[in-house]
């Protein structure tokens, strides 16, 4: 199985490929500073194999490596990746006084 992780920036999101079949998508609005995680969403058939996980680390990993957005998490799916990677913290957008 190959995974293709995709910044499909005219779409204003990332996707997650297997085998070339989308599977996951996290939609994404830059303002200034931040990008903001509005929406994660799997494709029902393929549900429960951790995509959406694999989604949200590799465009986290793709803004801290590409610039110094701050990360604004407005799903609760990215909250939550968040709260289970703690080291990851400093990438948050911490509001106006940021």
């Amino acid at each position: 199985m190959t995974h293709e992780f995709r910044n499909e920036a005219d779409r204003d999101r990332y996707a997650m490929y297997v085998d070339g079949t989308l599977v996951s998508v996290l939609d994404y609005r830059v303002n200034g500073d931040a990008i903001a995680f509005p929406h994660t969403y799997t494709v029902p058939a393929h549900r429960g194999h951790g995509y959406a996980g694999e989604l949200v680390e590799h465009a986290v990993s793709d803004v801290e490596t590409t610039s110094t957005k701050r990360i604004v998490p407005m799903c609760w799916f990215v909250s939550q990746w968040f709260d289970e990677h703690p080291d990851k913290n400093d990438l948050l957008s911490r509001g106006v006084a940021d």
